[in-house]
């Protein structure tokens, strides 16, 4: 069996019928999770709530949870059904600091939640195990990356999630992301009485900032180095004796990425040597790969978005960094992305924390859910018949 033959007779009417009123069912329940999320909203690694909040739903609807799980205080692994195939689901539910849902997470968890439940009561029958695993930590701490070393993934066949964007993206694609905090330590003095026994720490990451942006000029169009001074002084009548930073580094694969890095610490290397200072350059969290759609997936997904009436999906480059890039180097991945705003407003913005809870929203959630249901469906289906794709994870 092939997957165009899946695409054209994909998983039985009968069960595509129940999945699709199964959503409708638990409509009620999930448009209230998602809003219940959004009006408690939670940075990385402090998501408490709204891990306890799906969590306790899928409990009762049957799931076999634990929680916590793998290490992380806000990460849960639910599971249901015995089935050869099985299919994780993500659920993400981190906030954006100081600007709430604004990145529309908590659409993330209530669509994921809800094509598990849709799944659950034929999961055996339709030969799945689905597993959830709720993913902390999205925006910043690359929580997929820690829970996959932990093992929440392993032996899955196929991982999935949806995401709300302002436009409709079938075969979604990353940058890879580095992420580097400095610090420089300098020597502190008068600036009229003594300056020449001081080290400004100030002025290191100055001169670094310039090479960074002389730098810009000899990197590729797609590479990203962009960042925030977070300290450089306390005083203006004090040389600055400490001088701290977080950066940023994009580029469009995980192959390129540390040759950015090396060139980006040199430049902050080079302020150091300049103004006699010392610097600390660390990692605060794991790299996000490159995210790499799954072709046999994406292909069962394009025709089920297609029945619910989704908009036709446009191709895109990569405009945005995931975690989920990383479980998508080891496991077939889909990572679609759903239109909840027209083009009037993006991610990150005030706007889409507004948009995170309408109309549009919800759709989004429903067809979400939907979709992957339908979607874990046909795979299981294809894998069964022995056709392309036929991997495990």
């Amino acid at each position: 069996m092939s997957v165009a033959d899946v695409v054209d007779r994909p998983a039985s009417d009968a069960d595509r019928a129940a999945i699709r009123d199964r959503v409708r069912e638990n409509q009620d329940e999930l448009l209230a999770l998602s809003r219940r999320i959004h009006a408690h909203p939670e940075p990385a690694f402090a998501e408490h709530r709204a891990a306890e909040w799906c969590a306790d739903l899928l409990r009762a609807h049957g799931y076999a949870v634990t929680a916590p799980a793998y290490g992380l205080d806000t990460a849960f692994v639910a599971s249901i059904g015995s089935g050869p195939i099985t299919v994780a689901i993500a659920c993400e539910y981190d906030a954006l600091p100081g600007m709430g849902h604004a990145c529309g997470h908590n659409l993330i968890a209530a669509a994921g939640v809800g094509a598990a439940l849709a799944l659950g009561p034929a999961a055996d029958r339709l030969g799945l195990t689905v597993r959830v695993v709720g993913t902390p930590a999205e925006e910043r701490g690359a929580g997929k990356a820690l829970l996959l070393e932990a093992g929440a993934f392993d032996g899955v066949d196929a991982a999935m999630m949806v995401h709300p964007c302002p436009f409709e993206v079938a075969e979604f694609r990353s940058f890879a992301l580095g992420t580097l905090s400095v610090e420089y330590l300098g020597t502190a003095a008068h600036p009229s009485l003594n300056p020449h026994e001081g080290r400004s720490a100030a002025d290191a990451l100055t001169v670094a900032q310039v090479a960074l942006g002389l730098l810009g000029r000899q990197l590729p169009a797609d590479w990203r180095v962009h960042g925030i001074t977070t300290a450089a002084g306390i005083s203006p009548n004090a040389v600055p004796d400490r001088a701290t930073a977080e950066y940023e580094l994009r580029t469009t694969d995980a192959a390129h990425l540390a040759e950015l890095r090396t060139r980006v610490e040199a430049c902050f290397r080079a302020g150091a040597l300049a103004i006699g200072c010392e610097v600390r350059l660390t990692r605060p969290e794991p790299d996000y790969l490159d995210f790499r759609t799954d072709p046999t997936l994406i292909a069962l997904w394009r025709a089920n978005a297609r029945e619910l009436g989704r908009p036709d999906p446009i191709e895109r480059p990569p405009f945005a960094c995931t975690d989920m890039g990383n479980v998508s180097h080891t496991v077939p991945t889909i990572h679609p992305v759903l239109d909840i705003t027209g083009g009037t407003c993006g991610p990150h913005e005030p706007a889409f924390a507004e948009a995170a809870v309408s109309p549009a929203a919800d759709r989004a959630i429903l067809d979400g859910a939907t979709a992957m249901a339908w979607t874990a469906a046909d795979y299981a289906l294809l894998r069964r018949g022995g056709g392309a794709g036929a991997t495990g994870g």
